[in-house]
Formats: C-alpha cells, sequence, structure tokens
C-alpha cells in the first residue's frame, strides 16, 4: 500500500531561503526545508512532492493538480497570500485539506500582510514558527489523512 501524497507547494522567493533577510527568514535553505519535510513525512508515514515556482500561475496549476492525485497540500503562499484570489479560488476547488505555513508571523510584519485570501480555504494556519512550522504541517496533516504506519510490517 503507498503511503497518503501530501503536496507541499512553496510560492515566490522561498528559493532565496538562507540568503534573503536571514534576520526574518533564518539560515535554512529551501533544500534544507525540503529534507526537514522528506524526514518528517516519512515518520508519519506520508509520502511528500515538494514544489517551489515563483509563478502564480503555475502555483495555481500544481494546486489543481493535487484533485485525485493528493491527499493534502501544505502551502506556504509567500508574497501570494495576500493578491492571489486565483489561488484562493483554485484551493477551495481541489475540496482536500489545506495547511497554510509562514515562516515569519504575518500578524507582527507590516499591515498588508495581515490579511490573507490562502486562509479563506486552509483547514489550518501556522506562522512564525520558522521552517519548524513544515513539520509541524505535516504533524497536522497526519491527523487529517489515514497514513500508512511505517512500523507495520505487513
Amino acid at each position: 500500500m503507498t503511503p497518503p501524497l501530501i503536496t507541499v507547494l512553496n510560492g515566490p522567493n522561498l528559493n532565496m531561503l538562507g540568503t534573503r533577510e536571514p534576520e526574518k527568514y533564518g539560515h535554512a535553505t529551501l533544500d534544507d526545508v525540503e529534507a526537514l519535510c522528506a524526514e518528517t513525512a516519512e515518520g508519519l508515514g506520508l509520502a511528500i512532492d515538494f514544489r517551489q515556482t515563483n509563478g502564480e500561475g503555475e502555483l495555481v496549476t500544481w494546486v489543481q493538480e493535487c484533485r485525485g492525485r493528493s491527499a493534502g497540500i501544505i502551502i506556504n503562499p509567500a508574497g501570494y497570500t495576500t493578491t492571489s484570489i486565483a489561488l484562493l479560488d483554485a484551493l477551495l476547488a481541489v475540496g482536500l485539506p489545506v495547511i497554510e505555513v509562514h515562516i515569519t508571523n504575518i500578524h507582527r510584519r507590516e499591515e498588508f500582510r495581515h490579511h490573507s485570501f490562502v486562509s479563506k480555504a486552509a483547514t489550518g494556519v501556522i506562522a512564525g514558527l520558522g521552517v519548524q512550522g513544515y513539520a509541524l504541517a505535516l504533524q497536522a496533516m497526519a491527523g487529517l489523512v489515514d497514513p500508512i504506519d511505517p512500523d507495520d510490517e505487513e
């Protein structure tokens, strides 16, 4: 039996993690985040598809591709959090559990970052806990889907 697939999507500028404003986002790179997600998912009996794009249309397409393919979506929409109705509509259309992740606490930042369109589609939101928020999102997602027990010998 194959483990449930969780798609982990990352929006614009997250490819710059580790070098972009490390005082806000830390020193972990996107490769580090992917490794954290892979390790966490394996321990939870989940599989992941980890992606990043700077393009809104590509992100929307990836969300749409999740329908019938993924058990859930973890998304850090980054700059599209506050701007993308198209992303909101796609997340609502796929009918999957969605967990929104932000490395920083968007509510302690500039006023324009306080509103998230994506939150309207999210089952839950994790913000301000650094890249560890991705691992926490996977733990939460395991409670929303039916993971394979990695200790099961069948």
